[in-house]
């Protein structure tokens, strides 16, 4: 079946879904330069509250978009998840959402005031757009974007504070100012594009450019910010990625972690290397859809979508070089672990 089929068959069905499948919280399947996954949050899936977006506070606690429950939510050192806001529905329900057919809470970030900004796609000119939450407060758009736009991946560029989306059923990247108005079409082309379902998906800055990932091509691209602030060439930086979603990098250079949703699993992708499988269903994962660095610390989150099963947040240790891998105290994750439990 077509995995863009599959996708609208998953999303059509969730509220069929009457359990979570049991995953340990533990496993010892990750590969190096990770170790000691655990599966440090579960989401309520039959509620629809899929995993697609992760961010780490400084306490290393958690904030996620979850796609179908249309909800923002805080994942606690405890690994408790506290939902901070949950985005009303359009007049149609979200039928006319681009893509899924459902209206989707999807890429995060946060600022460092607390504010977390966040993407929402309803298929209506009133509510597809970047939104923000302050500390406490109520979301308030902030970008109006096109209802016929798939809003997906969220990275802000922190020289500039600019906000760049990709628009995953259009192809496109908008960049949105640092205190939002009008989005302006950044970057487009075939290889942004979607083949059958989705293109554009995960985004990061980084080294001076914008990265993002096309799902339906399995790439990843580098589009240099030029000196204007315009996009400069797109150059094709990993290929073959079977359902590659988000991505994010693991220090100063080019080496990343990326998401492969159908598969579930997460594949380490060294400049001049081949690439290798550090994680995968066995850790935990189903559906993964995004990662997020800070630190020593990986986190991974797992929608759950195709496979109807557990939707959770996983965390693993990043080993660097030189540095020996230990567990104990004195760990990053012994900050958001707590004893046994939690570790976007």
């Amino acid at each position: 079946m077509p995995k863009h089929l599959v996708f609208r068959l998953a999303v059509t069905t969730a509220s069929a879904v009457i359990g979570l499948t049991a995953v340990s919280s533990t496993a010892e399947a990750a590969a190096p330069p990770l170790s000691h996954p655990r599966v440090v949050a579960h989401f309520d899936r039959p509620a629809g509250q899929v995993a697609e977006s992760v961010v780490v506070r400084p306490n290393g606690s958690a904030d996620v978009g979850l796609i179908l429950s249309r909800q923002v939510a805080h994942v606690t050192p405890g690994g408790r998840v506290e939902v901070l806001a949950t985005m009303p529905l359009p007049a149609d329900g979200g039928v006319n959402t681009p893509g899924p057919g459902a209206a989707s809470v999807t890429g995060i970030e946060r600022t460092g005031d607390g504010t977390l900004y966040f993407l929402y796609s309803a298929g209506d000119e009133h509510l597809t757009g970047l939104w923000k939450l302050r500390p406490g407060g109520k979301p308030e758009r902030v970008a109006a974007l096109p209802a016929a736009s798939f809003l997906n991946g969220l990275a802000r560029d922190g020289r500039t504070g600019n906000f760049y989306l990709t628009d995953s059923t259009q192809g496109r990247i908008w960049r949105v100012g640092p205190h939002g108005g009008t989005a302006e079409l950044w970057a487009a082309g075939e290889d942004l594009a979607p083949v059958h379902f989705f293109g554009a998906n995960g985004v990061k800055v980084h080294n001076g450019a914008v990265w993002v990932s096309n799902i339906d091509r399995g790439t990843i691209l580098r589009i240099p910010l030029m000196g204007n602030g315009k996009a400069g060439p797109h150059q094709i930086k990993a290929s073959g990625l079977d359902s590659v979603d988000d991505f994010a990098f693991t220090g100063r250079g080019d080496q990343l972690l990326a998401a492969l949703n159908i598969p579930s699993k997460v594949v380490l992708i060294t400049p001049g290397k081949a690439d290798r499988v550090v994680l995968d269903e066995s850790d935990g994962l189903q559906n993964t859809t995004s990662v997020a660095v800070d630190g020593d610390t990986v986190y991974v989150a797992s929608g759950a979508l195709t496979t109807g099963g557990d939707a959770n947040l996983l965390t693993a240790r990043l080993g660097r070089p030189g540095r020996p891998i230990y567990p104990g105290n004195g760990s990053p994750m012994v900050s958001i672990a707590g004893s046994v439990t939690m570790g976007t």
